[in-house]
């Protein structure tokens, strides 16, 4: 019987914790933590810095080519490396946050990335967390899952998670307003929508902690053991 560690695909909309999540669930079950969104803002952060048009696909495609990204585990999160360089913090932020969600768009970028992400999670023993990981980077994981949460909890997450005060309501609303044109572009691209894989357990967070989030997961994990 093999001995091979499973492969844990989350998947979900902007917000919904999924980068938390998944570094923790890695770190209780000593798993690589992959994070896809990760490698879309380091080629974006890229483009930004080349000045390349970020909607112009060939452009964005000819750079992927020529761009290492390197994602090393650490104790709760990546360090991820551009071309040798950190920018773990640089890639948080807003502006390529934003940067990120119109280079994912593109088909030919996307083929290249997952190519890449496949190569990383051959060996199994990941946890790996995206929009497409269930559904097309691996759809033979053999656990999926598919988190979610209300946009006004999402957008009040991401709120926080930008160092942001809860009490600033309009800017919460301007958020929620990203979120949700984000989550439109996520679920109409052409190359890999957001969609749940449909063997993938859905798990609403608006109501959970997060530790609630990954016990669950970690049962669910046992169970497919």
């Amino acid at each position: 019987m093999s001995t091979r560690k499973p492969i844990i695909a989350i998947d979900g909309p902007a917000g919904s914790g999924k980068s938390t999540i998944a570094a923790l669930l890695a770190k209780k079950l000593g798993y690589i933590n992959l994070e896809s969104g990760a490698m879309y803002r380091a080629l974006a952060l890229k483009a930004m810095e080349n000045g390349t048009s970020l909607d112009n696909e060939d452009a964005v495609l000819q750079l992927a080519e020529q761009t290492h990204i390197e994602l090393i585990p650490t104790g709760d999160t990546n360090r991820v490396l551009l071309d040798g360089r950190d920018v773990s913090q640089r890639i948080r932020e807003a502006d390529v946050t934003a940067a990120a969600s119109r280079v994912s768009v593109h088909p030919s970028v996307r083929q290249i990335l997952v190519a890449r992400q496949r190569q990383m999670g051959e060996q199994g023993g990941v946890v790996m967390e995206g929009r497409d990981i269930g559904s097309v980077v691996f759809p033979d994981a053999q656990v999926k899952i598919f988190l979610d949460a209300a946009p006004e909890v999402r957008a009040e997450r991401r709120f926080l998670q930008n160092g942001a005060p809860a009490a600033a309501s309009n800017n919460t609303q301007q958020v929620m307003a990203e979120i949700v044109a984000r989550d439109r572009r996520d679920q109409t691209r052409v190359a890999s929508p957001l969609v749940a894989a449909q063997d993938a357990v859905h798990i609403d967070s608006t109501h959970k902690s997060i530790d609630e989030v990954v016990s669950q997961i970690e049962q669910i994990v046992r169970e497919k053991s």
